[in-house]
């Protein structure tokens, strides 16, 4: 038996993963689920799944988590705050790790995680964005195992020879990484600015949740996820190439030398990575229908436009970059899409902001977890700061 804590209990990927858990109850089963705000959600949760610690962020809430578990007849016991995530991601009784939280604070949960030698299924692109040096230095020291849970990543995990890494290329010579195009990818330019949340939310093909969604209609998401294959498959970003795939059918691919591209294909739920993850290096069932590759009909293919996706290439110049940047362009648009979000900036704004922030914090090499944040801090009020000015 498998015993896993879920970081994000209540967000789309925590839901895939709770269900993958309910198909194997002979394999997996739950020992801590974390959520936010979503207390009554939780609180099923931990009843279904007979976990025995459930974090909430504060102390106020608490008590509401305990009332509305008495009422579900849950026995999970409460805990809050940042140290315990940290925690339940690293206690003794703990195997894996899904580290499902959106943003940079999941960063510490995960890096606990790393440290503590789990199998970390990382669902948490920040991690690694904001810290990759620290946190694969983590993933080697303590002989943790990292898989990746982007469809993106796993596909390309699949699709790389089992040798591959930092001495021994195996005649890989390039990444193809997909991506959507999101909701945006044929809407006239001079609309863009005009684009409201809900229209950024409404993604062709993926069930997310509203930052991520966003991230998708600027193609952000898709350079937070080049920087993040950098890391995981040590690649730097001349290594990786976009490419736009409206269907969603084919997560990744990869080049070799003589020719050869491999690549993974499957309908568009990430119940299938994963799994995958879960498993590995096994396969199981993960609910997922198989792939009617004749209903499918076609793939197209195409190159990103990074007129219509500024914030696309900012990623691409914060990899080529390194340092610091990719956790400055990754604060700076935290607080530009949450701006966007809640009406003070337009659609356009959030790679003006962005850009302006990236240009106003020089770029540094940190060397502590402190320093990373302190350097997060730094970027988030500079974007506020910037915000202000295009906001309106």
């Amino acid at each position: 038996m498998q015993y896993l804590t879920v970081l994000g209990a209540t967000g789309s990927i925590g839901d895939s993963t709770l269900d993958v858990v309910s198909r194997h109850p002979d394999r997996f089963a739950v020992f801590a689920l974390t959520g936010h705000t979503q207390l009554d959600k939780l609180a099923a949760q931990c009843a279904a799944f007979n976990a025995r610690y459930a974090v909430v962020p504060d102390e106020v809430s608490v008590p509401l988590l305990r009332d509305k578990l008495q009422s579900v007849n849950a026995q999970t016991e409460v805990l809050c705050g940042a140290q315990s995530l940290c925690d339940v991601a690293s206690a003794p009784e703990v195997d894996m790790v899904m580290a499902a939280i959106v943003g940079s604070v999941g960063l510490r949960p995960t890096l606990a995680a790393a440290e503590a030698g789990k199998r970390v299924l990382l669902a948490n692109k920040e991690s690694l964005v904001m810290a990759g040096d620290l946190f694969m230095g983590a993933v080697r020291g303590a002989g943790a195992t990292l898989l990746p849970i982007d469809s993106e990543h796993n596909a390309i995990f699949q699709c790389l020879p089992a040798d591959f890494g930092p001495d021994r290329r195996s005649g890989v010579c390039k990444v193809l990484l997909t991506a959507s195009g999101g909701p945006f990818r044929s809407v006239p330019l001079e609309s863009l600015a005009s684009m409201t949340p809900q229209q950024a939310c409404a993604h062709p093909n993926w069930q997310m949740g509203r930052k991520i969604s966003v991230d998708s209609a600027t193609m952000m998401n898709k350079g937070l996820e080049l920087i993040e294959a950098c890391w995981l498959f040590d690649l730097c970003a001349e290594d990786v190439d976009v490419v736009i795939h409206p269907q969603s059918v084919i997560h990744s691919m990869v080049e070799y030398v003589d020719g050869s591209i491999l690549a993974q294909l499957g309908n568009p739920d990430m119940r299938t990575p994963i799994a995958h993850a879960m498993a590995w290096p096994e396969r199981v069932s993960s609910g997922v229908a198989s792939l009617d590759i004749i209903q499918t009909a076609r793939l197209d293919f195409e190159a990103p436009d990074l007129t219509r996706f500024p914030c696309l290439k900012l990623a691409v110049d914060a990899a080529r970059a390194g340092g610091s940047s990719p956790a400055v362009l990754n604060a700076a648009n935290e607080i530009a899409v949450a701006a966007f979000l809640d009406g003070h900036l337009p659609f356009t704004g959030i790679a003006k902001v962005v850009a302006e922030v990236l240009n106003a914090v020089p770029s540094s090499e940190p060397a502590s977890l402190e320093a990373v944040q302190q350097c997060d801090q730094t970027a988030r009020q500079k974007a506020l700061e910037f915000m202000r000015r295009f906001s309106g």
